[in-house]
């Protein structure tokens, strides 16, 4: 052997090496490991997890502590050696299981046909019972909480069905709890998570009532808005009417007495009505006719003006300008 590992040279004996090890770690050793746990000589329970011997029909060992543990330092003995050949080592999960069951059907008072949702929490508590009380203990407790959701939940005011989803758990729960245990079940939670109406038709019934009583709320609030505006408006208008009131009642008032105030100066209250009634001539749009100061008392002159007023339909002709002079204004001397 030395002298084949001195032919071989430093890197054929470190292949050599390395080819051992492996062989030995992931070839040997697991193989003795698994001879030796298919001997009884250990075991390994993972976490919520149950093993339970079964040796000729009866029940010799069980493990529900997670760990290492050697059957044949156990209760078991010599057993463990035979138990893979002549009995049975069960698995059992023992972690928390959860199911939901749908649309369980129920009738309330009112003779609604109703669906309810059932979600409920489930664990092994018991795994003896588990495995050999009932042979199918999951389906039995399925069946279970769907009959006593159907018996305590039928006959219902609609109104609680649809509000009070607590008080419909409990009694659930209640009932379940005490037949689950004899099947090896823990129940946990029970939660009614949904109620809903089966009939398809009473579904579209119920639409078009919440349609019909949103358009009717729609409608009144529409309506509603529309008086307070109406409301708002006339008010408005009225405090604007009484306002333009008292505005029109002070006006003489106040007119009045700026008159008052000018009268009391005879010379400028000539001047102010003169004026005034220059403007309201110019702005009536009126003929005026412009007579010389020396030929106001002529009587050919207002005879003459008399004719032009009534051919110009009672208007008087406009006013001819005097002649321009015929020689042109002195021009002063710029010297």
């Amino acid at each position: 052997m030395t002298d084949f590992f001195s032919g071989l040279g430093g890197i054929g004996v470190v292949l050599v090496t390395a080819f051992l090890v492996f062989v030995g770690c992931f070839i040997v050793i697991p193989t003795l490991l698994a001879i030796f746990r298919f001997l009884g000589f250990y075991i390994i329970v993972e976490e919520r997890e149950c093993l339970i011997y079964v040796l000729f029909g009866k029940v010799r060992l069980i493990l529900d502590e997670p760990g290492l543990h050697f059957p044949l330092g156990s209760v078991l003995g010599w057993r463990a050696l035979v138990v893979n050949f002549f009995g049975d080592v069960r698995v059992v999960d023992l972690r928390l299981d959860q199911e939901y069951l749908r649309s369980q059907p129920v009738n309330s008072e009112e003779g609604a046909p109703m669906g309810i949702g059932v979600w409920y929490e489930m664990w092994i508590s018991d795994p003896v019972a588990y495995l050999f009380k009932n042979a199918d203990p999951r389906g039995s407790l399925r069946a279970n909480v769907g009959n006593a959701t159907v018996r305590n939940l039928s006959n219902l005011k609609l109104s609680s069905m649809l509000e009070d989803r607590h008080t419909m758990s409990t009694l659930v729960r209640n009932e379940v709890s005490d037949k689950s245990k004899d099947w090896g079940y823990s129940l946990g939670t029970v939660y009614v998570r949904k109620v809903h109406f089966r009939d398809a038709n009473m579904i579209q019934q119920i639409e078009e009532k919440v349609v019909n009583r949103l358009r009717q709320v729609t409608s009144a609030i529409r309506q509603d808005g529309t008086n307070q505006v109406n409301l708002i408006t006339s008010t408005a208008e009225r405090q604007a009417a009484v306002e333009f009131a008292k505005a029109a009642a002070m006006r003489p008032f106040i007119v009045g007495g700026a008159l008052n105030t000018i009268a009391q100066d005879t010379e400028v209250a000539e001047v102010m009505f003169e004026i005034l009634e220059n403007q309201r001539m110019l702005e009536g749009n009126v003929n005026v006719t412009l007579i010389p100061p020396d030929l106001r008392g002529d009587g050919l002159t207002q005879f003459l003006t008399a004719g032009q007023a009534i051919q110009g339909g009672g208007a008087s002709t406009p006013a001819t300008p005097p002649p321009a002079p015929d020689t042109p204004p002195p021009v002063p001397d710029q010297s």
